[in-house]
């Protein structure tokens, strides 16, 4: 079991390397393809927006069929995506790029979580999931830093270049490894669709589990790819300095990760939705205040581990929703996920047109951190135990 969860791993890794590595290089891409940065910014909507609309349909092919294969296929398309991502001519053919580089992405978390939750009980559960959760930020954490300097160095097309290179490679790796891994399901069946959506929505918690992580989405990840443009606005042109702020909040969650159980014997589930809320609110907030890039950097990091302090524990309740159709539940936990996350570049992009930049962070700090009290006030484990 373990050199399977440690493939899954790697697999996540590599997915965590093409979710955040545009950010920091948005202005490059703008000047090069002809449009402006808070256009270019849309690029994480065409990623985040594909990958939420298959999360349904990838759902229930992992109940239906194996785990495991659809997880390869999902990284061979993303990896093939994004080496044509570094040839493409035009914006047009850039959001085409990551519109299907996110529908592949939408296969591999998701069916990670989904494969360690077949495989790991679910009191040992937590503590595998933040080791899973360090294999993400580790790829966060060097795909958005190295994507800054790459970008530096040699140009955004680089960056999706050594990106695919390293996607390419660990799935060589896991091609092998994961052979004979999960159970082949049943088979399509449409009564296993009714069945397992009926299962997941039956339970009073999915609307609390689905409704906080659409709001973690869209509040926290949709300021990201307006990060390098704020930078910009600042003076500060190269795309490093954004890719460190981003690396920050992968240090973070990397933090979590290796302190998870004791965070969790200290401050308990509740207290840990509650306190990732409040850390949020003020971290999301304090970008307002344009402070120095490096202060940035330490904000990021509060906001990592307050992120993963709430989603972290999310993820466990949405994995316990239906454990029948446990690839459906986690499938619809990124459904809503990334369809917050699709939402908050036009989201900020208005609120810093109509409103300006401090009001709408400031707005958006009060609202995170409601979002992690009444998650932190309803998500209770009895309720989970009970079902």
């Amino acid at each position: 079991m373990n050199r399977v969860l440690t493939i899954i791993a790697f697999v996540a890794f590599a997915s965590a390397l093409f979710t955040r590595s545009v950010d920091p290089i948005i202005p490059q891409i703008a000047d090069s393809l002809g449009t402006d940065a808070a256009t270019a910014a849309l690029l994480s909507t065409a990623y985040a927006l594909p990958y939420a609309i298959v999360q349904p349909l990838l759902g229930l092919l992992a109940d239906m069929f194996n785990k495991a294969k659809l997880m390869l296929i999902c990284l061979a398309v993303v990896a093939a995506a994004t080496i044509a991502g570094a040839l493409v001519t035009s914006f047009p053919l850039m959001m085409a790029s990551r519109a299907i580089t996110g529908m592949g992405s939408g296969g591999l978390v998701p069916i990670a979580f989904a494969i360690l939750g077949d495989l790991v009980p679910v009191n040992r559960r937590q503590v595998a999931m933040g080791r899973l959760l360090f294999a993400i930020m580790s790829g966060n954490l060097l795909g958005a830093t190295a994507a800054g300097f790459i970008g530096d160095l040699f140009g955004w097309r680089a960056v999706f270049t050594v990106m695919a290179v390293l996607g390419f490679a660990i799935l060589v790796v896991a091609i092998p490894s994961l052979r004979g891994v999960g159970h082949r399901g049943g088979g399509f069946d449409l009564s296993v669709m009714r069945s397992g959506y009926s299962a997941i929505f039956t339970n009073r918690l999915a609307k609390f589990c689905f409704g906080a992580v659409a709001v973690e989405g869209a509040l926290m990840y949709g300021v990201f790819p307006h990060l390098a443009a704020l930078f910009h606005d600042m003076g500060e042109t190269r795309a490093s300095i954004p890719g460190l702020v981003i690396g920050g909040f992968a240090l973070g969650g990397v933090i979590y990760s290796v302190r998870v159980s004791l965070l969790l014997r200290l401050f308990g589930e509740n207290w840990m939705m509650r306190i990732g809320g409040v850390l949020m609110g003020l971290t999301i907030a304090f970008i307002a205040l344009r402070a120095p890039w490096q202060a940035d950097v330490v904000d990021f990091a509060v906001l990592g581990l307050g992120f993963y302090m709430l989603h972290g524990v999310i993820q466990i309740y949405a994995s316990e929703l239906a454990p029948a159709a446990r690839g459906s539940a986690m499938a619809l936990h990124s459904f809503f996920y990334f369809l917050g996350q699709a939402a908050g570049p036009a989201i900020y992009a208005v609120g810093f047109a109509a409103a300006g930049v401090t009001p709408t962070l400031l707005i958006s700090g009060v609202l995170l951190v409601l979002n992690g009290l009444i998650a932190g006030h309803y998500l209770r484990r009895t309720a989970v135990a009970a079902v």
